[in-house]
């Protein structure tokens, strides 16, 4: 093989692995948000005390729940939808600690990367029993 040929060869393979990288990075797959969620948490019980404090969260089957006010709750599914990183709550918005996207409470995009919105679930206030269910 002459100089050439080598340059070339090489040239093609470097190509290769920098596409293949960027497409591997573009189309991470993401989980799917569950559809089917229905479960109760006992406010009363140590396990669920973040719920019991404005702007307490907790994470339960991958959703996230917060507590915006006295029997206000809000509850997403908490992969971000850019790149599926575990979006955190704090001050009222949900934020992608990776590349900073930003959703309002009920999951609505206000920040980029991000262009779709996190899946939003129905909650439900009995007594000390929180319904999340889709």
């Amino acid at each position: 093989m002459n100089r050439f040929e080598f340059l070339k060869v090489a040239g093609v393979g470097a190509v290769a692995c920098a596409c293949g990288s960027l497409v591997s990075c573009g189309n991470k797959a993401l989980d799917p948000a569950p559809s089917n969620i229905d479960f109760t948490l006992d406010l009363s019980q140590s396990a669920n005390a973040a719920l019991t404090v404005d702007g307490g969260s907790l994470t339960n089957q991958g959703i996230l729940i917060v507590r915006i006010s006295v029997g206000n709750f809000t509850a997403v599914y908490r992969s971000c939808t850019h790149e599926g990183t575990a979006v955190n709550y704090q001050s009222n918005k949900f934020v992608c600690p990776n590349h900073g996207a930003t959703f309002d409470i009920n999951g609505n995009v206000t920040k980029g990367p991000a262009t779709s919105s996190l899946r939003k679930y129905n909650t439900q206030l009995t007594n000390n029993s929180l319904r999340v269910y889709s």
